[in-house]
């Protein structure tokens, strides 16, 4: 979607309503949802909230996405002690903190199609399948379901795209930074420790660059496009070699 298409009887507008399930009595919500701050405005973006009188075209995702985010986080955990009435708070909190990371959003975005309803300007054009993006924009739609349908029809939109998610893992997800400390906790060595050593690229497109070391034990260095994914890949990595023999 063009930068400035704010009409929000749009047949592409109504086309992903439907995909979301759901008939907004608000749709500038909508708007709201797709719309990157560099598309405010004519690319202006007001901190102090945001917003530039009524049209949904001054509006940025941003405060969305903050809602967003805690709408998403209580429907997971609502799920997750319903699902598993006897795991434990360190159980459940591994099998939340998989659910509601920034690769999940992206995902379910990339399944939605939303990438071609982002409102962007011509310069941003290129981050049109960034990751991160996808993932504030998803999380910026929970809330616009939430404030236009109530708590319900956010949680069925969840339920409808998590449920399969939740319940692919059989067992609690071990993340790689996990395992490693568990690794160097079993043999008495100190903790893990995590520095970054590099952050490149645009805004849009960052690339960072973390080194991780266990004491005595060895080290290893990875990039991703957050610090968790390059802090999980450097893991990862370093507990490959560590438990296959090879420093």
């Amino acid at each position: 979607m063009a930068a400035s298409g704010t009409d929000i009887a749009s047949p592409t507008l109504q086309d992903l309503a439907g995909v979301l399930g759901h008939a907004f009595g608000r749709p500038e919500l909508l708007i709201e949802a797709l719309t990157h701050r560099s598309a405010v405005s004519g690319g202006r973006h007001h901190r102090g909230g945001g917003r530039k009188g009524n049209d949904p075209a001054n509006y940025g995702y941003e405060r969305l996405e903050f809602l967003g985010d805690r709408v998403l986080g209580l429907v997971i955990a609502d799920m997750l002690l319903a699902a598993y009435p006897h795991e434990s708070e360190g159980d459940l909190a591994r099998r939340h903190a998989q659910l509601v990371r920034k690769e999940a959003l992206a995902d379910v975005a990339l399944d939605l199609g939303i990438a071609p309803h982002i409102r962007l300007t011509a310069s941003e054009e290129a981050s049109r399948g960034n990751a991160n993006l996808l993932a504030d924009v998803c999380e910026a739609l929970i809330a616009a379901l939430y404030l236009d349908g109530g708590l319900e029809v956010a949680r069925r939109f969840v339920a409808r795209h998590w449920r399969s998610r939740m319940d692919a893992a059989a067992a609690p997800p071990k993340d790689a930074k996990t395992g490693l400390q568990e690794w160097a906790q079993g043999r008495g060595l100190p903790l893990p420790s995590y520095a970054l050593v590099s952050a490149e690229g645009p805004p849009h497109q960052p690339i960072f660059t973390v080194r991780v070391q266990v004491a005595g034990a060895g080290d290893a260095t990875a990039s991703g496009t957050s610090k968790r994914l390059a802090e999980s890949t450097a893991a990862a990595d370093l507990l490959r070699r560590l438990t296959q023999g090879t420093r």
